[in-house]
């Protein structure tokens, strides 16, 4: 007969088999959890590639077979007529460097303030509010505001109109990239440039900045992929125009309205010329955010 001694020990030594059994189950029950978990994200990623791929595909497809030397020579031609897409690559090229041009020192001396001068302070709180309400607004909705402030008191639609459009859209991407990179670099740089007798200003530019460079360079280029297929905006601000034209103060081609109008039309030469501007502002930006994985790998 077992004393109540003896049978504390034997339930003593029960107790590593129970634990064990239970671990068993939690294990077996987190594998099937994790191979669950991946399973739907390779699911996931191969939904997103096809769809992906796809598009390029019919975007290479359908995009060389309207390339030609006429595409990059003449301006938009009429109906049935033979022409290319020379005014829309020129005002989108003007446009897009003139808008990264002005807003880019803008965003950048923004960034720096924030991350350096007054991180903590009532304005750059207003300032981060108002930039995280500018990068997440429609671009429709930018274009209407300067359609308001620019194009209606001026009395005309023009190139400034687009430009400044553009600038609005390329600002908050690279005030946030800017002050992002520069709250990564160590303090210890700051401390040790501080400890030589170097100024504010000189820390900050020869510095901060240096170390960060490779990660606002890459804002840049990732704004100005974004800007280079915008539309929306374009068409409240610069509307189009069929000829060659520099006049920034009239009426300016972009390729993204062009596009826009020629698909949409039942002409087969404008639906030829608008597969050959998708394919090149494809490869543009994707040029664009090759360099810009090229300065992030540098860094």
């Amino acid at each position: 007969m077992n004393s109540p001694a003896t049978a504390a020990v034997k339930n003593l030594s029960d107790l590593p088999r129970s634990d064990q059994a239970t671990r068993n189950r939690l294990f077996a029950r987190r594998k099937l959890i994790n191979k669950i978990a991946i399973g739907l994200s390779l699911a996931a990623m191969i939904f997103g590639v096809f769809w992906l791929l796809w598009i390029l595909w019919e975007t290479v497809r359908l995009g060389i077979g309207g390339l030609s030397a006429t595409v990059f020579s003449q301006s938009t031609p009429a109906p049935n007529d033979a022409g290319g897409l020379a005014n829309a690559l020129f005002g989108s090229f003007v446009m897009v460097a003139l808008a990264t041009l002005i807003a880019t020192p803008i965003g950048a001396l923004a960034g720096i303030c924030l991350a350096e001068f007054n991180p903590k302070g009532w304005l750059a709180s207003v300032t981060r509010f108002v930039n995280d309400i500018l990068l997440s607004a429609p671009s429709i909705v930018i274009g209407l505001f300067v359609y308001a402030i620019v194009v209606a008191r001026f009395g005309g639609f023009s190139g400034y109109a687009g430009v400044a459009a553009l600038a609005l859209i390329v600002i908050p991407v690279v005030l946030r990239t800017t002050e992002n990179m520069l709250m990564l670099v160590p303090n210890g740089l700051r401390e040790a440039a501080y400890a030589l007798g170097a100024p504010k200003w000189k820390v900050v530019m020869m510095v901060t900045m240096r170390a960060a460079k490779a990660g606002v360079i890459t804002g840049v280029l990732l704004a100005v992929a974004r800007i280079s297929g915008e539309t929306a905006p374009l068409l409240f601000t610069a509307l189009n125009n069929q000829f060659w034209s520099t006049d920034l103060s009239q009426p300016m081609a972009s390729l993204p309205v062009v596009i826009f109008q020629f698909a949409m039309s039942p002409y087969e030469n404008w639906q030829e010329l608008a597969w050959a501007g998708v394919f090149i502002i494809t490869l543009a930006v994707l040029a664009l955010n090759i360099l810009a994985r090229y300065f992030t790998r540098q860094k």
